[in-house]
């Protein structure tokens, strides 16, 4: 079974806030720094990974993406703001 990863990738203002799931974070999140693909993230600049949460199964993480999405926004920002309060990018050094 394949581990899964949800994520949040928001902009240097933290004022646009993305959610995904992948099952390799360190290739997507690249993916969404470099623009290798013409999206949202690429259209609000979307590259800094504020916020994860990993899944013993890919299944499992798409069921947690889907309820962070219904959730407010206030709801998503105490999620990061208890993991990183200072909204800095965890993937510093990953490329």
């Amino acid at each position: 079974m394949k581990q899964g990863t949800v994520y949040f990738m928001t902009n240097k203002t933290n004022t646009v806030l993305y959610i995904g799931v992948t099952s390799d974070l360190v290739k997507r999140v690249v993916q969404h720094k470099t623009k290798f693909y013409k999206g949202f993230t690429s259209k609000y600049n979307c590259n800094k990974l504020v916020y994860f949460e990993i899944f013993s199964s890919i299944t499992e993480a798409i069921v947690r993406e889907k309820q962070l999405k219904k959730g407010s926004r206030e709801r998503k920002n105490t999620l990061v703001n208890e993991l990183n309060p200072k909204w800095d990018d965890l993937s510093i050094g990953w490329l």
